[in-house]
């Protein structure tokens, strides 16, 4: 505990101009006399701590001491923080632990050093999603827990097609992909390894039965699970005018996108033959213009004539 205890300490001395004698004491939960014991014992070990009395003295590391970082360059110590307070910005990692580690992260920067930390915050890295709440949040710490407590779980899962099935999981992990948390697991139900969409997830219960993991580890898992296309690819050739091209140039690739002399863009693009496409074209409702293939646009004007029969009586 001692140990532990002069490590806090120090880190928080690097992080912190200065720090008085009792707010160590109040935040390391110790009496003022075991802070000046650790204070002289760091002394000892050849951390130059200074002291300064007054209304706004304390304690505080000479200026040029910082922890050796080995390997690690000024500019990595940035991309490092910088990373680190982009998963602090999730739900899932808003958490002591990060906090800890970013304290630490600092104490590997000498004093002289830190006014030029100020380049860690010329990049944010937000991960939040548009839609968040601590029913998701929830959802998140349950399986974590169930991941490392090596336990069995249930829940009803909806598919992709609005499918519903009840499943029964061996959890390995956590995967964030864009702004979308997923878990890998082992279904007993399918006798093979699957991947859910958290948000999908319902009636979700840790059962009491335990399991031993399987030997794959997570980072296999998810290198192994790429999409997945049942159908045939088709070749498309697409025509965005209005606000549509707009979503248009955020989706695509440069190299797929094509300026016309008429402010249009045409798209040439490969995707999977299936009902998503055609659930993904017509959500550009009028300003896309389907230019091949013929069994393609011949789909998209079914699906549109279903749905406006929908409201022919209203």
């Amino acid at each position: 505990m001692k140990l532990e205890r002069l490590m806090a300490i120090t880190i928080l001395l690097l992080n912190r101009k200065r720090v008085q004698a009792q707010e160590l004491a109040d935040r390391l939960e110790v009496s003022l006399r075991t802070i000046y014991r650790d204070l002289e014992s760091l002394n000892l070990a050849g951390i130059p701590i200074v002291s300064y009395t007054g209304a706004e003295g304390g304690f505080e590391i000479m200026e040029n001491f910082r922890l050796d970082r080995q390997m690690l360059s000024f500019d990595e110590l940035i991309a490092l923080s910088t990373a680190l307070r982009g998963l602090q910005s999730t739900q899932a990692f808003s958490n002591q632990n990060l906090d800890g580690l970013l304290d630490k992260v600092g104490a590997l920067v000498s004093k002289a050093e830190q006014g030029r930390m100020a380049g860690a915050d010329q990049v944010i890295i937000d991960l939040n999603p548009w839609k968040s709440s601590s029913s998701e949040r929830n959802k998140y710490d349950t399986l974590l827990k169930a991941v490392s407590d090596k336990r069995l779980i249930r829940f009803t899962y909806t598919n992709g097609q609005g499918g519903e099935t009840e499943r029964c999981i061996e959890p390995m992990g956590l995967v964030l992909k864009g702004y979308t948390w997923y878990l890998h697991g082992y279904c007993l139900n399918r006798d093979d390894y699957r991947m859910f969409r958290l948000s999908r997830i319902r009636n979700l219960l840790i059962l009491e039965d335990t399991f031993q993991r399987r030997m794959v580890t997570l980072s296999e898992l998810n290198e192994n699970w790429g999409p997945q296309h049942d159908s045939k690819m088709v070749d498309l050739v697409l025509r965005f005018t209005g606000p549509a091209k707009v979503p248009a140039e955020d989706h695509f690739d440069s190299d797929e996108i094509e300026r016309q002399p008429d402010g249009s863009l045409i798209v040439r693009v490969r995707y999977p033959d299936n009902d998503w496409l055609i659930g993904f074209l017509l959500h550009f409702r009028t300003d896309l213009f389907i230019l091949e293939p013929p069994h393609i646009v011949e789909a998209v004007r079914k699906s549109a004539l279903e749905i406006s029969k929908l409201y022919i009586d209203r």
